[in-house]
């Protein structure tokens, strides 16, 4: 039945009238309780069904001292990383029956962040998730008392916040251990922009994976994660090629690279492979289609949701969760020409 504008939200009570029962057994089927009869929840659900009744959860909240709300501060949430944290975790937070309300930062400060805070506290919020892309987020969250749970995506958190990544070392370690594998030995590496975490800790893990099999780390090039970045860049390497492999910091670059190559008639993998990072839907049709780093957002998503759980139920402390990425091998890799 559509509820019709304009019309009185009917009420648990015309429920309970409706299927000839009481507004206690009504609050039982609608809160799950198990002691209900099979033939009695059919009989309410029918009522909620054809009312349109919905649950006021502005009074709820009222008795159990919950919004049923968690806040997000995030910035920089055009970038594919940020925003799929963002997707994944909301998707976990709605499943678990609760809502997001986001603040996007326009500037990295402590004030902005502080700012988002207070606009969180004064909604009630139950806690706060905060995505950080940069260092700055996390150092302008210290010193900040707060009295309702805070989980930082991004980052191993620390002995106030806590924290869920993806191993961003450990990735950037497969990748060019995968090269290695290969034969390669001149492996140059496409970083993200300093400022960023995820660019400074895939470039260690370069370096790491690099230094480990005896290898010189001497060719870095920093980018700025738009394919545009990854194009300006590749028109230039194309005519000067020390390497013969490169891991990128991102799928976004790798295209942006390829396309280059491509218009200078230089062959991916035959001339020179390439690994990305980050596994976007559309790295699998690259030319050629891209080997890359994959980050389970979903799984980061529910790990989130599920310390944040453990926080506002249990009152547990703060936790650190890191999530193991996988290589996903395709056609932009393969053995030196010239090993």
């Amino acid at each position: 039945m559509m509820q019709k504008i304009g019309r009185l939200l009917p009420r648990l009570e015309d429920v309970a009238d409706r299927a000839g029962v009481s507004h206690q057994t009504v609050s039982r089927v609608i809160n799950n309780h198990p002691n209900v009869r099979a033939s009695t929840r059919g009989k309410v659900e029918a009522a909620i069904a054809e009312l349109g009744y919905r649950r006021n959860t502005a009074a709820r909240s009222l008795v159990t001292r919950r919004s049923q709300t968690i806040g997000v501060l995030g910035c920089e949430l055009s970038q594919y990383g940020p925003v799929n944290t963002l997707m994944a975790f909301e998707h976990a937070a709605r499943d678990a029956g609760y809502f997001v309300s986001i603040a996007a930062l326009r500037e990295v400060s402590r004030e902005a962040i502080l700012s988002a805070t207070e606009h969180f506290l004064s909604q009630s919020v139950d806690g706060m998730v905060v995505i950080v892309p940069h260092s700055e987020t996390l150092a302008a969250l210290a010193g900040v008392a707060l009295e309702i749970p805070v989980v930082a995506l991004g980052t191993r958190g620390n002995n106030a916040v806590s924290g869920l990544m993806v191993d961003q070392v450990r990735g950037a370690e497969r990748a060019v251990t995968h090269l290695i594998e290969q034969g390669h030995r001149r492996i140059g590496h496409i970083a993200g922009p300093r400022d960023w975490i995820d660019g400074e800790v895939r470039a260690q893990g370069w370096r790491t994976a690099m230094q480990a099999a005896g290898l010189p780390a001497d060719f870095l090039v920093e980018g700025g994660w738009s394919a545009d970045s990854g194009y300006e860049i590749g028109k230039k390497l194309a005519s000067d090629r020390t390497v013969t492999a490169l891991f990128v910091g991102n799928d976004q670059m790798a295209l942006g690279l390829l396309r280059a190559f491509d218009e200078a008639g230089v062959r991916v993998p035959e001339d020179i492979s390439v690994v990305g990072f980050d596994d976007q839907p559309e790295s699998r049709y690259f030319t050629p289609p891209l080997t890359t780093v994959r980050q389970d957002f979903e799984e980061l998503g529910r790990g989130c949701m599920e310390v944040m759980l453990s926080a506002i139920k249990d009152g547990k402390g703060p936790s650190s969760i890191v999530i193991e990425p996988e290589l996903v091998t395709r056609k932009s890799t393969s053995v030196p020409a010239c090993p």
